[in-house]
């Protein structure tokens, strides 16, 4: 069989590490271009991947890459994805996730490289104005790190009318859990996510867990939002990637379960999760955060054959906890 080459940028990150993982043990031929700014080394578990250190605008380094193998795809992690930091910083945000991309579009075109599955992000529907969230909601970002996402996937629209790239626009929900063997998982500085925040608080690494807001219009007062494991968000890359690389047309999608769990529910679950309590102090309503955000995945099964395997969040927390209780103490070996 003729080798399957595929680049994924951002590949040494959380979710990144994860679908490489996944496209290895299908016999795909990766190659993870990665500046590990915030990615792993020790992430790229498979010795198959071929990490190259360096940045998504670097057009001679993506020349070379696109030169020695015959890349049937990309598969496009790499970016910044901290809100709150896009508001104090835009143009770092800009830059970063709208700008570089494009020089890696161009490496593309120039190669005939057609198949492009870019991780997206439900940040780009802003306020909610319906639920569950469909991908014909309008989207009207609140942030500029949901901007930067939008405009790339405006931008992918215009590519495939200019010269026939064929993209995958998979907008994610709240990301979560880690490899079930607990060989890789979610190494965030600073961390933001709520599960690996809640399970530090457990283990002491951080002094509580801040609910943030306890008087939203939801059964107990805290947020709700829709869970996804890290693996079905790999096995969505891959069934994105098969079916561009199949001959497929342009798709957008959301990635969640369709179903919503609040702040204080996760709390509970870990509770029961590790046989500890979580230290927690409550705290005021942070600006933009909507008591709800719940995904409509029913585009994901129709065009790609893709749901959710992992609906309890239990599977989340049980394998976060794994994860974080190795001995590298939850890092990545050096």
């Amino acid at each position: 069989m003729e080798d399957r080459y595929v680049l994924v940028t951002g590949g040494a990150g959380y979710i990144g590490s994860h679908t490489v993982r996944l496209l290895c043990s299908e016999g795909y031929r990766v190659v993870v271009l990665d500046n590990l700014v915030y990615g792993h080394e020790g992430a790229i578990v498979d010795e198959s991947a071929k990490l190259v250190v360096g940045e998504v605008g670097d057009r001679d380094l993506l020349t070379r890459l696109f030169a020695a193998h015959h890349f049937i795809g990309v598969i496009h992690f790499a970016a910044y994805a901290y809100v709150g930091e896009s508001v104090n910083d835009p143009l770092k945000y800009y830059r970063n996730n709208t700008a570089e991309p494009l020089t890696l579009l161009e490496v593309m075109s120039e190669f005939g490289c057609k198949s492009f599955v870019f991780s997206s992000t439900c940040a780009t529907y802003g306020e909610p104005e319906r639920l569950p969230l469909t991908e014909d909601h309008p989207q009207k970002p609140v942030s500029p790190y949901g901007k930067s996402k939008l405009m790339v996937e405006w931008i992918l629209d215009d590519c495939d009318i200019a010269w026939n790239l064929k993209s995958a626009a998979l907008r994610y929900f709240n990301a979560s859990g880690c490899s079930t063997d607990g060989l890789i998982g979610e190494d965030h500085s600073p961390e933001t996510h709520l599960i690996p925040l809640v399970l530090q608080a457990i283990k002491g690494e951080v002094p509580e867990i801040t609910v943030f807001g306890t008087d939203y219009p939801t059964d107990d007062g805290t947020c709700i939002r829709d869970y996804i494991h890290v693996e079905d968000l790999a096995t969505a890359h891959l069934a994105a990637l098969r079916h561009l690389t199949g001959g497929g047309d342009s798709l957008r999608c959301n990635l969640g379960t369709g179903i919503g769990i609040s702040v204080k529910e996760i709390i509970d679950i870990a509770e029961e999760v590790t046989g500890q309590k979580v230290p927690v102090k409550y705290g005021a309503r942070r600006p933009g955060d909507p008591a709800h955000l719940v995904a409509d995945p029913e585009q994901a099964k129709k065009l790609l054959n893709w749901e959710a395997s992992r609906k309890d969040p239990r599977s989340m927390i049980e394998t976060s906890w794994k994860w974080m209780s190795q001995p590298h103490d939850g890092h990545f070996p050096s």
